[in-house]
């Protein structure tokens, strides 16, 4: 990037596109320009020069072009790379809606850029837990490479909605969404 410190000369080269399409960033291969100092924390806050980027709609473009590689997250333009920090996971699943119910049920997840994304067999829920802790952190896949942390309320949602189901002569607790079963934990 020509200054590093401006974000704004970032936004200015994102193509304009029509509707809610994305852009097309598994396509563009810039060179790299360097890290620039933004963080998205593990709540989903967007920081910029240590300050929380309090424009909703500068978020949204700026988690439209977002791509991970390995390890490391980078805003990608036609023309730009720049890598930036992510603590967890650069998206927020913040609200859950549920249609139906059994293998017929459908879980859509709303995150915290509003994207909507329907758990299924394309957008599978996972469950790590923390060896220290025990502490389950449950993840949505987003779109290539990249996941929404599930927000702990909407997490407490899909325990509710949990039924158990044998797996490799275990019982697990689950839930389903898009004909597919996607485990929580083992029953105890």
């Amino acid at each position: 990037m020509s200054d590093p410190g401006k974000a704004g000369d970032l936004l200015a080269q994102i193509p304009k596109g029509e509707g809610k399409s994305l852009p097309p960033v598994h396509l563009w291969n810039p060179d790299f320009c360097g890290d620039i100092d933004m963080r998205i924390a593990r709540d989903g806050t967007w920081f910029y020069l240590g300050t929380p980027i309090g424009r909703k709609p500068m978020v949204k473009l700026f988690s439209t072009i977002i791509r991970r590689d390995g390890d490391d997250y980078f805003l990608i333009t036609p023309v730009e790379k720049v890598g930036i920090k992510v603590d967890d996971a650069p998206f927020v699943a913040v609200t859950l809606q549920v249609e139906g119910e059994g293998e017929q049920q459908v879980l859509r997840f709303t995150s915290n850029v509003d994207d909507e994304i329907e758990a299924g067999a394309e957008h599978p829920l996972r469950v790590e837990i923390d060896p220290a802790t025990e502490e389950p952190a449950p993840y949505l896949h987003v779109r290539t490479n990249l996941e929404a942390l599930v927000h702990r309320n909407v997490f407490y949602q899909l325990v509710e909605l949990a039924v158990p189901r044998q797996i490799d002569g275990q019982t697990w607790l689950g839930v389903w969404s898009g004909g597919e079963f996607f485990p929580i934990g083992p029953q105890p």
